[in-house]
């Protein structure tokens, strides 16, 4: 009997420069099918100039003949919030508590480094920025106008 010929797409967040067989990327690729050793070869290879650690969302695309081709986008909003606001986690009652504050350049900055992913690339920058914006409020970080991040 043939075996079924199985495809489709994964969708998953990977540390950039960190793909490795192991669990939780090693079963999910090996269950489908996917060549672990080469993906995350070409994963690393990909990834090596982000710096390590930052999750990048990845979309892996499979066929049954056991190849594949993937495509990444830029690290999440959330990922550049937190590090512009310099915590860990966003707050736990958003709203009512700030968890941190960043100045309206970062999120310009943010916005600029997102709006070159398929998602937004047709969408107008300022857009972007109050989607970024959203992001922060819900996370309890707060945006102060005035406020440089260099000082």
């Amino acid at each position: 009997m043939a075996a079924k010929q199985l495809s489709g797409v994964l969708r998953t967040y990977i540390a950039a420069g960190k793909a490795s067989p192991s669990p939780p990327l090693g079963p999910a690729l090996g269950q489908r099918g996917v060549n672990i050793a080469q993906f995350c070869k070409e994963f690393n290879d990909k990834t090596k100039h982000i710096i390590q650690g930052v999750p990048i969302p990845t979309i892996i695309k499979y066929k049954g003949d056991r190849t594949f081709t993937f495509e990444t986008t830029t690290p999440t909003v959330s990922h550049f919030l937190k590090s512009a606001a310099g915590i860990e986690k966003g707050a736990q009652k958003p709203g009512r508590e700030v968890a941190g504050t960043v100045s309206l350049k970062q999120i310009y900055e943010i916005a600029k480094i997102k709006h070159q992913d398929k998602a937004f690339r047709n969408v107008p920058l300022k857009s972007v920025c109050k989607t970024v914006m959203g992001s922060a409020h819900s996370m309890g970080i707060k945006i102060e106008p005035g406020r440089d991040a260099d000082s």
